[in-house]
């Protein structure tokens, strides 16, 4: 485990919404994906959902959301709060999540716990206590399998360094309501803590980069961003600013291009949103400032001179104040080279395949198989797939090239009938 103390964000979540994790009401005037993904960007170093549904159908709504959050996201996923067996467990690992946490004061779940660590690993078990009067309890625990304690003081802090319990005695979160604890009071009386769990539903002012700062100050050990070179040895123009190329980390898309001075460059560390100095205003700004279009830091590079930054960023919105995701829109001079990039490639096939399935066209192949349905689409990918394996069979490798290429067409009629994308399938690549 890392020494650095992570700092992850709490939301519960029943009927697909934002819900208190104690009481019945839904809250916050955000969408529960939409925070979740606040959370992400803005420098959380995981996140808790808490499953508060009461019916069979809610929970796989849940679990839903599990998947479509853990694959869009980079940081990892805890969950629990409906678990009653194995398959339970199983059903919240599958859909993506990081660990799973049970219930500790729940005597049933003693077995159980044992059987989940055994199963699927003791670094995805954790037990989750409501009472500090459960401390006495935590060794069991980890003898049992479990590799984390998630734990709510109930306000008191101060016990964990009782004699109730000793730092050897395992790895613990700290449950923080933020109303009643201010979090950095926490992380400094939980010294030994492996991180706080902030329980707040609302969305935080600032980010959680910034409190992250404020720890830091205070001697905490936690994941900002720290650049390996100081800015005394940029070599900046004569203004003291430096050029940054700004692409989306995931396209690499070039999206535009701005300066910082070091002021700027030290607000986007300490922010972990891109800050730049208008040479026109003669001021500084945050993109996404008045537009809420930020650009959140995933990477910053120095190039081989010391006088170009390459920063990599996830865009909300647009980058370009006209409106185009990138400024870099307008062709000035282009050669007709045939594009080969893999992943744009398939995504302009499927472009096409979208297309037809919104708009048919007399005499389309991709229209044919819409129209007869998934079992014949079912039936070609089949077909397609063992033509793969006699072409393999062949010692010329063109036709399995060929082969291979009608499968994954065929892949993509499917991916259009089922509302799957390429970006989809990658991000469950990247996460395995």
């Amino acid at each position: 485990m890392s020494e650095k103390k992570q700092l992850i964000a709490a939301i519960g979540c029943r009927e697909g919404k934002l819900t208190a994790l104690e009481g019945e009401g839904q809250i916050g005037s955000r969408s529960l994906k939409t925070l979740a993904h606040h959370y992400n960007d803005s420098g959380a170093d995981g996140l808790l959902l808490w499953d508060l549904s009461k019916s069979d159908e809610d929970h796989e709504t849940t679990l839903g959301i599990l998947r479509e959050l853990a694959r869009s996201m980079e940081i990892p996923m805890i969950t629990g709060g409906r678990i009653r067996r194995l398959e339970d467990v199983k059903k919240y690992l599958y859909a993506g999540a990081k660990a799973v946490f049970l219930d500790g004061s729940d005597m049933d779940n003693v077995d159980l716990i044992k059987e989940a660590a055994s199963r699927f690993g003791s670094e995805k078990i954790y037990v989750h206590l409501p009472s500090p009067r459960l401390l006495g309890r935590v060794s069991e625990f980890l003898q049992l399998g479990a590799s984390m304690i998630l734990l709510d003081t109930g306000g008191n802090v101060e016990i964990l360094e009782s004699g109730s319990y000793t730092r050897e005695d395992g790895p613990f979160l700290i449950l923080c309501r933020e109303q009643e604890l201010p979090v950095i009071s926490v992380c400094m009386a939980a010294e030994h803590s492996a991180g706080v769990i902030l329980t707040a539903p609302e969305e935080r002012e600032g980010s959680y980069m910034e409190l992250k700062g404020e720890l830091k100050k205070r001697g905490q050990k936690v994941e900002t961003f720290e650049s390996t070179v100081q800015w005394e040895d940029f070599k900046t123009n004569d203004q003291g600013l430096v050029p940054v190329i700004v692409q989306d980390y995931r396209t690499d898309q070039v999206l535009m291009m701005a300066y910082m001075n070091q002021l700027a460059f030290q607000d986007t560390l300490r922010t972990g949103k891109m800050n730049y100095y208008s040479r026109s205003r003669k001021e500084q700004w945050q993109k996404g400032e008045t537009s809420g279009h930020f650009q959140y830091v995933k990477a910053l590079y120095l190039d081989c001179d010391h006088d170009t930054i390459l920063a990599k960023v996830h865009q909300i919105g647009a980058a370009c104040h006209t409106g185009s995701t990138s400024c870099f829109f307008r062709t000035l001079a282009e050669k007709g080279n045939q594009k080969t990039n893999p992943l744009k490639v398939f995504e302009d096939v499927f472009a096409v395949i979208s297309d037809r399935k919104e708009h048919p066209k007399e005499g389309s192949y991709t229209n044919y198989l819409l129209d007869k349905g998934l079992d014949k689409i079912l039936k070609k990918v089949g077909e397609e797939a063992a033509e793969i394996i006699i072409a393999a069979k062949n010692p010329d490798p063109e036709e399995v090239k060929y082969e291979i290429s009608d499968f994954l067409y065929h892949v993509m009629v499917l991916m259009a009938v089922k509302g799957i994308t390429w970006e989809e399938i990658t991000q469950e690549l990247a996460n395995r």
